[in-house]
């Protein structure tokens, strides 16, 4: 009987996968990581709050299967929440569920599930995996696992995924990928589970809720030093408050005088500049991304085309990607994309597979 831990979070999507897995016959077991709050803040990370970790173990109790909470606060705190401040501090527009992903369930979680004894780990995620033979181009024979998305495009997170890599695919499980969100909560009340209707949270979870200038301006104050605000062409028009105050194509809220509605275009972090432009000025053909992961673990040798997302709630956008070599790849859209912004994912997919993608510089 294979052994698989599911990473619970107290909410309705990791319960129905724990409860699926338990139905099809694996040897389940519920982990909980208990991430860091701020200080003064305690137990508010929305991940792990009291309330979140009680409904967890009702569900186990529920599915009768052990559960376990791991200690993670150092190391989220290391990792996701420092992530988050030097990309504020380099101008980027940071995504920390990315790394999240990648280093805390991905890496952390996973490796404390491999030493239970586990041959798998599942999440609640809305993505897919999938088995298949490696073509003859291939580099590496064998069996390889594509990472899809889900089946519910409305809650499809294959998006903040794209970071895996064979290594840690071949341990994926995501039960809830094959169903719309209206099904699993049905499952959940099937099932008896007290999370049935337990709303969605869409906010970072050390936030707890609140606005994350006020968390900069708690934890980062040096990060909302006043500058100047520029249009391309370098005329200095009035100034900004914190260049992590403002976000690409923001157009309220500038506070300058102008014949013509102006955007956020970029900012200069070095000059500690922000930059407006019209709405022409806006857009952009190409992006580059770096530390870009190809989710078959060969990076292609050929430019190709594929849909690319540039944020986690954007539509994709038909675009040609060529790998540049040392992580990077290069991405030329067939429109103009209005809103790409540093820090953010660029992520490629061709049809329901994801190819890759990386952090947009």
């Amino acid at each position: 009987m294979p052994k698989v831990v599911v990473a619970m979070s107290g909410g309705v999507d990791s319960s129905v996968a724990a409860a699926l897995l338990k139905e099809q016959g694996y040897e389940v077991v519920g982990m909980m990581l208990r991430l860091w709050s701020e200080p003064g803040k305690e137990d508010s990370n929305r991940c792990c709050t009291p309330d979140s970790m009680a409904q967890a173990r009702r569900v186990a109790a529920i599915l009768d299967i052990p559960f376990y909470v791991i200690d993670a606060k150092d190391v989220f705190r290391e990792t996701v929440v420092e992530y988050f401040l030097e990309g504020y501090a380099r101008g980027e527009t940071p995504n920390p569920c990315l790394i999240c992903n990648r280093k805390i369930r991905w890496t952390f979680l996973l490796d404390h599930a491999l030493a239970l004894g586990a041959d798998f780990m599942a999440t609640g995620h809305y993505a897919r995996v999938r088995k298949v033979e490696s073509d003859a181009l291939s580099l590496s024979k064998g069996r390889k696992v594509e990472l899809l998305r889900g089946v519910d495009r409305n809650k499809d997170q294959s998006y903040v995924l794209h970071v895996l890599d064979q290594e840690k695919l071949k341990h994926a499980l995501f039960p809830v990928g094959e169903y719309t969100k209206p099904e699993i909560r049905q499952i959940a009340e099937k099932h008896g589970l007290p999370t049935a209707s337990r709303k969605d949270s869409q906010d970072l979870c050390f936030l707890a809720g609140e606005d994350y200038r006020n968390f900069l301006q708690r934890n980062a104050a040096e990060m909302l030093k006043p500058g100047e605000i520029v249009t391309r062409e370098g005329q200095a028009i009035g100034s900004h408050n914190g260049l992590a105050n403002y976000t690409i194509g923001q157009r309220k809220g500038l506070g300058v005088a102008s014949p013509v509605p102006l955007y956020v275009i970029t900012k200069d972090a070095v000059r500690n500049t922000l930059i407006v432009g019209t709405q022409e000025q806006l857009g952009s053909k190409e992006l580059v991304a770096r530390d870009v992961n190809w989710v078959s673990g060969e990076t292609p040798r050929e430019p190709f085309r594929a849909e690319v997302k540039i944020r986690y709630t954007a539509k994709e956008a038909e675009a040609l990607i060529t790998p540049n070599g040392e992580g990077q790849a290069q991405v030329t859209f067939d429109a103009p994309q209005r809103d790409i912004t540093a820090g953010q994912a660029a992520v490629f997919y061709q049809n329901d597979v994801v190819i890759g993608g990386g952090i947009i510089i």
